[in-house]
This record gives structure tokens, C-alpha cells and sequence, in this order.
């Protein structure tokens, strides 16, 4: 194809036209993300120096960096920085994992098996209603104070939010689109397989996002009421010793991690979910 074939194409000249404008848009939300952020630190320390905020209960950014380049060189009572955001972040990866697992399995289970879903109900109720974080203290007395305890509480709050969207995923489903498949001979299992799970994934990608936080938080509280390391011992730490500097800087290494492990969940759900039409490549809101 020629230069003034390509160039004559309007075809090509749109898709070209929005490649430019999807770029021009991500680079405008970047730059006004990094403006937000400069514009609230700057506020903060302003305010902190000229005393309008205590910078004793409040802290202020510079003491903020001040304090994270002290872990990085010195580290910390409870051993090296990245050690203690290892263990946070290795507690909060199985717990989410774990919940993940089970939350599909038993969603899509009970979503396809209606008595099974009206026996468990009454169950799944009561357990849903019970406030999570206080099982943090019942599996502390239960496996001490290691990672097992915090696992099960970073469980505890991620089975849930990806049990219900599975199960809602799986009655979602198009049932025309399962009848015709049973009509052509796909088993049950088959059915769950090609239909369901697919019309489900979206639900379940969707309480993913939600649910890595939901275990960064259960592992925390967990290491708040009982570790030898973590994050969460060292945010206790620094709540005990009146250190809000050190607080903060704990609370931006968590932000920095439920950062990244939203956009690894985000290209998995493109990878998985590339068969969808591009819900955005209309107008913007």
C-alpha cells in the first residue's frame, strides 16, 4: 500500500485520530493525578511549617521521606523494611489467592446447584453478617502470632465479595444461551465450563479489584493485634510512640502496593476478558 493510499484511507486517518486522542487523554490524567498529589503535599507542608496544622499529630511530608529513608538505611526495630513489607505483602497475596479460590468455587457451585444454595443460605448469612475483623483476635488465640493468623483474616474479608459477585455471575448467565448448549449435548459440567464461567468472569474480575485491598487490610488489622513483623507492627509502632511521621510513610507503602497489584488485576482481566467489545471507544463521560 502506497504513503497516499495509507494517508487516504479514512479508515485509517480515524482509527489513527483516536490513538492520538486515547494518548492525549491518559497523558491529561496523569498530569492532573501529579498535579492533585503535589498540590496536596505542598498544602500540607505549608500548612505544617507555619504551625496552622500540628505537625506533632499530623506529621508533614518531609518527615515523612525523612522517616522512610531512616528504614531504608537503618531499618526498623522489627528488622529491614523490605523484609517487613515482604511478610505484609506475602500474607495479604495468599489470603486474596485463597479467597479467590474458594470464593469462585463455591460461588459458581452454589449458583448452579439451587438446593445446595437454599440449605446454605441461612449460613452464609449468619457468616456474612458477623464483623470479620473481629475474628482477627479469635485466630491470633488460634495459630499465634504468626503469618497463619493474618492469612485467614485476609481470607475471611476476600471470600466473601468474590463468593457473592460468582454467584450472581453464574444466575447472570444467559439462559437461552445454556438451553441451546444442552440442546446441542454439552454435559452439565461442560455447560459451567464454556457458559458460565465465562458470563460469571466478569463478575468475578470485577470483586478482584475490590478484594486485594480487603486482604492488605485483614493482613494489617492481624498484625495490629498481635506480630513479630509487618507493616502493621510497624503503623502500631509508630501509633504508640506518637510518631504520625511513621505512619504515614508505613500507610505509603501499602498505597504503593494496592497500586500495583490493581494494575497486575487489571491485565489479567484484559488478558482474560479480551473477547469483550471495547466498551470505551465511544464518547467520554
Amino acid at each position: 500500500m502506497s504513503i497516499e493510499q495509507t494517508t487516504g484511507n479514512p479508515d485509517f486517518a480515524s482509527e489513527a485520530q483516536l490513538k492520538r486522542k486515547a494518548l492525549f487523554r491518559t497523558l491529561r490524567i496523569k498530569a492532573l493525578q501529579i498535579s492533585l498529589a503535589a498540590a496536596l503535599l505542598i498544602s500540607w507542608q505549608v500548612l505544617t511549617d507555619h504551625k496552622i496544622m500540628d505537625p506533632f499529630f499530623f506529621g508533614k511530608p518531609s518527615g515523612v521521606w525523612t522517616q522512610l529513608w531512616t528504614w531504608i538505611h537503618n531499618g526498623t526495630a522489627a528488622g529491614s523494611l523490605w523484609y517487613n513489607a515482604y511478610v505484609t505483602l506475602m500474607e495479604s497475596t495468599y489470603g486474596f489467592l485463597i479467597g479467590v479460590i474458594l470464593g469462585v468455587i463455591f460461588g459458581i457451585l452454589l449458583g448452579r446447584n439451587r438446593v445446595l444454595a437454599e440449605v446454605f443460605a441461612p449460613y452464609i448469612k449468619i457468616a456474612n453478617s458477623i464483623p470479620r475483623v473481629v475474628l482477627g483476635s479469635i485466630f491470633t488465640v488460634i495459630w499465634g502470632l504468626g503469618s497463619t493468623s493474618k492469612i485467614a483474616l485476609a481470607f475471611v474479608l476476600v471470600f466473601f465479595p468474590v463468593f457473592f459477585n460468582a454467584f450472581t455471575g453464574t444466575h447472570e448467565a444467559d439462559k437461552k444461551l445454556i438451553a441451546n448448549a444442552r440442546l446441542l449435548g454439552a454435559s452439565k459440567r461442560q455447560v459451567t465450563r464454556k457458559v458460565v464461567l465465562p458470563s460469571a468472569l466478569s463478575w468475578i474480575m470485577a470483586s478482584m479489584h475490590v478484594s486485594f485491598g480487603f486482604a492488605i487490610i485483614g493482613a494489617i488489622v492481624g498484625e495490629f493485634l498481635g506480630s513479630n513483623h509487618g507493616l502493621g507492627l510497624l503503623i502500631a509502632t509508630a501509633q504508640a510512640t506518637f510518631n504520625p511521621n511513621g505512619v504515614y510513610a508505613a500507610m505509603l507503602i501499602i498505597g504503593i502496593m494496592a497500586l500495583s497489584a490493581e494494575w497486575l488485576i487489571t491485565q489479567l482481566e484484559n488478558r482474560l476478558l479480551n473477547w469483550r467489545p471495547n466498551q470505551n471507544s465511544g464518547a467520554e463521560l
